[in-house]
């Protein structure tokens, strides 16, 4: 049986024919799914009743379609109904949409799909062989913490990136962004994709496993393997960076300024550029190892060559010789750059706007996204896809199976 056609999409992708059943929430696997779509899959997202936790995720939610911002950023191209997985008959119609899935994705606690009878290895690898089974959960079933729930900034703080993160002043802070739970559904994405072209060799699909424990421990480069070697725990850096000098944000006399320097090639460029070249042959400047035990009183120094410097300039004219520097932007300056409109990352379509995935195929990119569904808004066309009528799916609507409605 082929794929069902994306609703609303032209099946012009890279993953064309690939059909994805989403039973995730909230971030990780959403985001995972949501870049499936992007290059041609057909992804259908299947809520429970109460609907996925990001859409009460607001304010702000959209004026128009009463969306929390959350949730239009992570499911663009989806189509939606709700399926209520308790009942023997919304398991039914599960296993009718996976008659033909090429993947499937879900976040529950572990040991939730085998409760539910349709474990993967207990049920679906036996009855679909080629699906590829991708579950995401905060730390795995086993172990100290198997099966407990994850949550991005516990894992931040339990993994150790809150504790490099921030200076001594404002003590540990979580990174601004939800990066495990980001970085999570990008490792998910890179399993889904390797069993996809494994399956392209030996028929079969296989289970693909990402935890926000693991990513987050994997995110610890360079800390981590600093410690391995040093046996010093790395400490509070603020924004400057454990091995390399100079490599942090200064003041100049109208804003800060990042200034990245990785190599002795480009600290001689900025020393010559801000008119300091005896810094070039300083016995506590001339190499990054030394600049590294120097690090303070080399910003102390850097800040006093620079605090006449206007920021504007300084990040151009440092950029032009390759030596990196930017001014510190707030997001929408972030959004609104001229280079952000250069790339076309930003999307606005058919009342949608949002940010479009990172990678850019030249011969199969697809470019036209649907608008995140509202609940249920596709059980319709699903529902008759696989068979039902519409007496059927009154009545599956009636008894709260195929609920219309959180």
């Amino acid at each position: 049986m082929q794929a069902q056609e994306p609703i609303n999409q032209e099946n012009k992708g890279a993953l064309s024919g690939i059909k994805v059943i989403d039973l995730s929430r909230v971030l990780a696997g959403p985001l995972c799914t949501q870049i499936l779509s992007d290059q041609g899959a057909f992804v259908i997202k299947v809520e429970p009743p109460i609907g996925d936790e990001t859409r009460h995720l607001g304010p702000p939610f959209d004026p128009k379609s009463g969306l929390a911002s959350y949730f239009s950023a992570l499911n663009r191209g989806k189509s939606s109904i709700g399926l209520d997985l308790n009942k023997a008959e919304g398991i039914d119609i599960l296993h009718r949409l996976l008659s033909d899935a090429d993947i499937l994705v879900e976040n529950f606690l572990p040991q939730t799909m085998e409760r539910w009878g349709i474990g993967y290895e207990q049920t679906l690898a036996k009855l679909y062989p080629k699906l590829i089974y991708c579950s995401i959960s905060g730390f795995g079933e086993t172990g100290p913490l198997g099966g407990l729930p994850g949550y991005d900034a516990v894992l931040q703080a339990l993994c150790g990136i809150m504790s490099v993160n921030g200076d001594p002043t404002s003590g540990s802070t979580k990174v601004g962004i939800p990066i495990v739970d980001q970085m999570t559904g990008y490792a998910a994405l890179s399993g889904i994709l390797m069993a996809l072209f494994d399956r392209t060799k030996t028929g079969l699909g296989q289970r693909v496993e990402a935890t926000l424990y693991d990513t987050a421990i994997n995110l610890l480069i360079p800390q981590a393997s600093n410690w391995m070697a040093s046996g010093q725990s790395p400490k509070l850096i603020g924004s400057s960076h454990s091995n390399i000098a100079p490599y942090d944000k200064y003041q100049v006399k109208n804003g800060e300024v990042f200034i990245a320097i990785v190599n002795d090639h480009q600290f001689k460029k900025f020393c010559r550029y801000i008119k300091k070249e005896e810094w070039i042959s300083d016995i506590n400047f001339s190499t990054n190892s030394v600049r590294n035990k120097n690090k303070q009183l080399l910003k102390d120094e850097i800040e006093k060559a620079l605090y006449e410097f206007d920021i504007e300039h300084i990040c151009q004219e440092l950029m032009r010789i390759g030596v990196p520097a930017a001014s510190i932007q707030s997001i929408p300056q972030a959004l609104s750059h001229p280079h952000t409109q250069h790339r076309k990352l930003m999307i606005d379509q058919d009342g949608y706007k949002g940010i479009r995935s990172p990678v850019i195929l030249s011969k199969t990119n697809f470019k036209m996204y649907q608008v995140p569904p509202i609940f249920a808004e596709h059980r319709v066309q699903i529902l008759k896809n696989l068979g039902f009528s519409e007496e059927d799916i009154q009545r599956l609507e009636n008894e709260g199976i195929c609920p219309t409605k959180i």
